[in-house]
């Protein structure tokens, strides 16, 4: 059940937490981000080629034709068809000077092209292709069109997104839709074996473009920042490749030398000190979280219904004058609102709590708060371990169900 949340006002931003600091993230590879590195395999691109050579006194010409099918050629063919290109529009606003915001070219609907990102189709049902792409692809659009691989360009409708995860489902007409890609088992990896993502780096100009590389760890954990603050605020666990992902592959497909898909392109490293460094999210768990997607357009998952920070962004003196912890507490979540009608309010959290454990784990962070509270069920009663004041205690929580919040 979904409770109306009003905010408990406060002055933690301008006194107690108006110090804090970012760490280090990752990019999420929207069009224009960065530009990164990796090694174009140019025989994917066809099936036969003709090679010219010329003697060295220039007067004989032997054209010899080589068959270049290879196992990557293979595993494109079968999959290219089924990588398209995702493109975000918004509505253009007017300027006192006769501009129009996004600056880029509008059409009839007086939309215009606000981003670009890559899908797979995944499946067809009847009338309808379902297309996975990433979330922060589509995030923010007022209208989303699909570019299929022979330019054919399809009105999208969004199915369903999710944050945490950055997936999200669209469906669009299945008319012009002959090939679907299929998943791999991500869990079946090994580092090593080759990877080839297929996506439109840099916009659709380049689409359906192909890079190949390997899999360069299988279960890589990587830190994010989901709201562009600064704060590692959620951990991913992916695929790393050294197989070129540019900005405009988001959502685009990693597959594997069978032509099936092991991972949806999601980010890289953005630092001009990395190269080769790209993420994916793992076929296994995509499959998981479209199904919910699709089902009921988006996962639910419990909240408490409070903001919080990370003790370690409070002040030593601080911590000891205002929160009350001994200084043998040194990590931990500290509470800075509770949201009205919320479950935390029901059950009795305050301001200035300091959370240090959940459903008997311990608790350093808000990362490690997250991902135990999204491994709870909605409706279940869970054991909070605080310190408030200086005292160590109990608050036990009913959850109820929200979303991108906690």
């Amino acid at each position: 059940m979904k409770q109306k949340q009003e905010k408990k006002q406060s002055g933690l931003k301008n006194g107690l937490f108006g110090g804090i600091i970012g760490g280090l993230t990752v990019a999420l590879l929207g069009t224009g981000v960065l530009v990164g590195s990796g090694t174009v395999d140019m025989s994917t691109f066809n099936d036969s080629s003709t090679i010219t050579e010329v003697d060295n006194k220039g007067t004989d010409v032997n054209n010899i034709s080589l068959n270049i099918t290879t196992g990557t050629t293979e595993a494109v063919e079968m999959v290219e068809d089924a990588v398209v290109s995702v493109i975000n529009l918004k509505e253009s606003v007017g300027n006192p000077f006769g501009f129009t915001m996004p600056q880029t070219e509008t059409d009839d609907s007086g939309l215009a092209m606000n981003g670009t990102g890559s899908g797979v189709i995944y499946k067809t049902e009847g009338e309808t292709a379902y297309v996975v792409t990433n979330n922060h692809v589509i995030s923010g659009a007022d209208a989303v069109e699909v570019l299929l691989k022979d330019g054919t360009k399809i009105e999208a409708d969004i199915v369903g997104s999710d944050v945490w995860t950055d997936l999200a489902v669209l469906a669009i007409s299945s008319k012009d839709i002959n090939t679907v890609a299929e998943f791999g088992d991500s869990d079946s990896l090994n580092v090593g074996e080759p990877a080839i993502a297929i996506g439109s780096p840099l916009g659709t100009e380049f689409a359906t473009s192909v890079t190949q590389g390997i899999i360069s760890a299988t279960e890589r954990t990587v830190e994010t920042d989901i709201n562009g603050d600064g704060l590692v605020d959620w951990d991913v666990t992916a695929i790393q490749t050294d197989a070129s992902i540019n900005p405009g592959n988001s959502g685009g497909a990693l597959i594997n030398i069978a032509g099936k898909v092991i991972g949806i392109n999601s980010m890289k490293i953005a630092s001009s000190n990395v190269e080769g460094m790209g993420f994916a999210i793992p076929s296994n768990d995509v499959v998981n979280i479209i199904a919910e997607l699709e089902a009921q357009g988006e996962v639910i998952r419990p909240v408490l219904g409070v903001s919080m920070v990370d003790l370690q962004q409070v002040s030593v003196p601080q911590q000891r004058e205002v929160l009350g912890l001994p200084e043998d507490v040194t990590a931990g979540v500290v509470v800075a609102e509770v949201l009205g009608l919320s479950a935390a309010e029901k059950a009795g959290l305050e301001q200035y709590d300091v959370i240090v454990g959940m459903a008997g784990e311990k608790i350093s962070n808000m990362v490690e708060l997250r991902k135990i509270l999204y491994r709870q069920e909605v409706g279940s009663t869970v054991a909070i371990e605080l310190y408030r004041k200086g005292n160590l205690g109990t608050v036990e929580v009913t959850l109820v169900d929200g979303q991108d919040q906690l």
